[in-house]
């Protein structure tokens, strides 16, 4: 049987719950027990599918289609386990579960409620599809004393009473803030969510003080007096200077000792911390660096583009150099301005995302970085206006577009009909945004000798999508007569999955997000490739 870790977060949300849950696993993991991790989020939303990233950030995708937590990205990079639907929830997918089951009357007639027929879906989710793993970590979204959080709190509390105490384990991370004006670290803010917490019925077994600064033994013997924990149970995180020594500063305070000794088992093999103290090194001591450009809607919130963000640095790390983001608004990008703003980068990426606003800036970036030969990846919607980029200046359709901007005799984007998944004929649609696009992992064919398979180094590649609107094929012979080649498609060949230039050093755009599967243990080919291509540029 599995055994739960439940983890819960109190005072203020972003104090790292998600990169504390996936430090954890990769440490259990390292010591040789099979590891799960799991979202439980408190908002209304069925999925984060339709809500701004300003609201939450980058929606990130499972190779079955689930759009999820940017949390399970941190699940994924850290352990290196591929997340499922299964591994994230939202409070607007149990009731839209539950009030379908009351809609066909599976509940004879009863009064449907909060407790038990909500919180016992709840249940059903945190142990549904994890027979094999030794550990299952689930983290709770929002902090304790909210009112969304409460049904997944008492559910907790109920699941921990039905399968043993002794089965289940409960950290809670909470911020030990520090008062500059008094030169003091201040527990009494953890003392109250850990109070607030056992109202509920919930005792913490291990409280993990988020810090910016060292907490002092008196203030740790006092959390522990006044938490009722074990002074070793009280585990310090002071902020790191990466995320990549998280694993590392998590094993020195012998968090996964603790949580071993709690189950009463043994370590199965030592933990290998060798990978993350390279990369760290990496990271923080080395001198030299390339600066690309993201030009998007949403640069503002780094959150945004997360997986982005860590599939670059990825390629740094797989070029010994770090990246240094040059992040540009790109609605409020004039072409007038373009030389002075990218003078010097070395590399230029466009982004996913939806909608015309500023997507002239982008498409101006891209012809500056087409005809100045400067490396140029282009993701998602970013192949997109790669595309429309090429259509304008080399095939002289003035009027290219997307038909997503509105009506158009020359949308060379458009709509997707209808695509197959798993042998099933899928259809599109924009009337209904929520979960309607081409989601989830589909295979692609490379042409030989492209640039981009000689980069896969494989002719079958399978990537993680993201959209509802597709390059039109019926331009394609156009295109490849002025020099933009199509170079890779779905199985059936209906639809372009990537596009190069053959007289570029680095143009390539693919419809897929390769980010999603970038670890900082094993970077992305294509984030790779394309850092050094910017390396090479950077030096001329």
């Amino acid at each position: 049987m599995a055994r739960y870790i439940f983890v819960t977060g109190g005072v203020v949300s972003s104090l790292g719950k998600g990169l504390s849950s996936a430090s954890l696993a990769y440490l259990l993991q390292s010591r040789g027990y099979k590891v799960r991790i799991r979202k439980l989020d408190p908002y209304l939303n069925v999925d984060p599918g339709t809500m701004s990233p300003f609201q939450h950030g980058e929606v990130f995708v499972t190779d079955d289609g689930a759009e999820t937590d940017l949390d399970l990205g941190h699940y994924e990079r850290f352990s290196g386990i591929s997340a499922k639907k299964s591994d994230n929830i939202t409070t607007g997918k149990i009731y839209n579960d539950v009030l379908k089951r009351e809609r066909q009357g599976k509940y004879l007639g009863k009064t449907v409620q909060v407790i038990p027929h909500i919180t016992n879906r709840i249940k059903e989710f945190i142990k549904n599809d994890a027979n094999k793993e030794d550990f299952v970590i689930c983290e709770i979204g929002g902090t304790v004393g909210d009112i969304e959080s409460l049904p997944f709190l008492e559910a907790i509390r109920q699941y921990s009473n039905e399968v043993g105490k002794k089965n289940t384990l409960f950290i809670h991370l909470t911020l030990v803030p520090y008062m500059k004006a008094s030169d003091e670290i201040k527990t009494k803010p953890t003392q109250h969510s850990v109070k607030e917490l056992r109202s509920i019925g919930i005792q913490p077994d291990i409280i993990i003080c988020r810090s910016e600064r060292t907490i002092p033994l008196d203030q740790r013997k006092k959390i522990s007096l006044f938490c009722n924990v074990s002074i070793e149970d009280v585990i310090e995180t002071v902020d790191v200077k990466t995320i990549y020594e998280a694993p590392i500063s998590f094993n020195k305070e012998k968090l996964d000792e603790r949580v071993l000794k709690f189950f009463n088992i043994k370590s199965r093999k030592k933990v290998n911390l060798l990978p993350w103290k390279k990369i760290t090194q990496l990271v923080l001591n080395t001198k030299k660096k390339v600066n690309i450009a993201i030009i998007g809607k949403y640069v503002e919130l780094k959150d945004a583009y997360k997986s982005l963000d860590e599939a670059l640095t990825h390629g740094g790390i797989a070029n010994n150099l770090k990246v240094n983001l040059i992040r540009i608004e790109s609605e409020f990008l004039k072409p007038s301005e373009i030389k002075t703003r990218l003078r010097d980068v070395s590399g230029i990426l466009i982004p996913g995302g939806f909608g015309k606003r500023g997507t002239e800036g982008k498409i101006a970036a891209i012809n500056y970085a087409r005809t100045n030969k400067i490396p140029f990846f282009g993701i998602c919607f970013g192949m997109q206006m790669a595309v429309i980029e090429f259509a304008r200046n080399k095939l002289s359709i003035k009027n290219a577009t997307s038909s997503e901007f509105g009506p158009s005799k020359a949308s060379v984007v458009g709509l997707m009909s209808e695509w197959t998944k798993d042998g099933k004929l899928m259809k599109g649609t924009d009337k209904d945004l929520g979960g309607t696009m081409r989601l989830g992992s589909y295979e692609a064919r490379l042409k030989k000798d492209t640039k981009i398979s000689n980069i896969y180094k494989s002719q079958r590649i399978n990537e993680r999508h993201r959209h509802r609107y597709e390059v039109n094929i019926n331009y394609r012979e156009d295109f490849e007569k002025k020099g933009m080649i199509f170079s890779g498609f779905s199985p059936d060949h209906k639809l372009p999955e990537t596009v190069e230039l053959n007289d570029h050093p680095w143009f390539i755009g693919v419809q897929f997000h390769p980010e999603f599967k970038s670890r900082p243990l094993a970077p992305h080919p294509l984030f790779s490739s394309f850092i050094k291509a910017a390396k090479i540029n950077s030096k001329k």
